[in-house]
């Protein structure tokens, strides 16, 4: 047997486009397209890709986004005053700061500043609340596009056992909360977890956002398994530089029922459920329905 990959790429994609759609709609709807404004502090590399993929795919589903690029020396209050700009700033729908920031800011400071009904990264802790209450909020953009994948492989999920591994607030904590609230049954793991094969070899959806590499062997997998692989690590080896996702992927392979691949599964969906998100926030600030995308 050798598992189903799940194209996030397409299925990205195709999420995209019905947001554009929405954004069209939006637009002759209320005379204006949904913004979205993105904060980046400092020139981290990887983090000015991602700004730059934000952009362009902002652009792309019609809203108008903003970039504020400041320098990596820029103090705590003069972020904060920008948030505070942006919250009072009718234009902007949806706002996004690029983590990590460095380190002399606070980055939970800054994120609480943010006002809930902007924060599209659903970061702030209202919209954490919100999660667990079971409360119309903004969902961490990557969990929901897993939780979108794996509705879209397995249809319904009610009953099934899940093993989330990792606890970040981030990826871990609201993957586990999007799963019961899709009547799964859910374990979460970590790397302090006793028998972490055994936990894993139980489960019907495994989701790995531990960020090792490879640290999920194939034969810890129920045969017949989905795999979502959230994690995106670089190494060095005997086939040189490389990305590589936290399970051991050709071992997977062999044995898993469905797989995400790194690159190519995850990682496409965080911008659209992003675009998604903004969308959304849009048609609340405007006192509209929320769309069905």
């Amino acid at each position: 047997m050798t598992a189903r990959i799940i194209d996030g790429k397409a299925f990205a994609a195709t999420l995209r486009g019905r947001v554009a759609e929405g954004v069209a709609a939006f637009r002759e709807e209320t005379g204006r397209a949904p913004g979205l404004a993105v904060v980046l502090v400092g020139a981290d590399p990887a983090s000015d890709v991602y700004v730059r993929w934000k952009g362009k795919a902002t652009l792309a589903a019609g809203m108008v986004g903003t970039e504020h690029r400041l320098l990596a020396e820029t103090t705590q209050e003069a972020l904060l005053a920008l948030v505070a700009e942006l919250n009072a700033d009718a234009a902007v729908d949806g706002i996004l700061v690029q983590l990590p920031l460095p380190g002399h800011i606070d980055s939970a400071a800054v994120i609480a500043a943010i006002d809930p009904d902007k924060d599209v990264d659903g970061f702030h802790v209202v919209n954490a609340g919100r999660l667990a209450v079971g409360a119309d909020g903004y969902v961490p953009c990557t969990p929901l596009g897993c939780a979108l994948l794996l509705e879209d492989v397995l249809g319904d999920l009610s009953g099934l056992d899940a093993v989330v591994i990792g606890r970040s607030n981030i990826v871990g904590k609201p993957m586990a909360q999007l799963l019961i609230d899709r009547n799964c049954t859910v374990t979460i793991a970590h790397s302090r977890t006793r028998d972490l094969a055994a936990v894993v070899r139980r489960a019907d959806i495994v989701v790995a956002a531990v960020g090792r590499p490879e640290m999920i062997r194939g034969d810890w997998l129920k045969p017949g398994a989905t795999v979502i692989d959230v994690g995106i690590n670089r190494v060095e080896d005997a086939a040189g530089r490389r990305l590589v996702g936290d399970v051991a992927y050709d071992e997977a392979l062999a044995v898993a029922g469905a797989i995400t691949p790194v690159p190519g599964g995850v990682g496409p969906m965080t911008i659209a459920v992003l675009l998604r998100n903004t969308l959304v926030a849009a048609h609340a600030r405007a006192g509209l329905a929320k769309p069905a995308i």
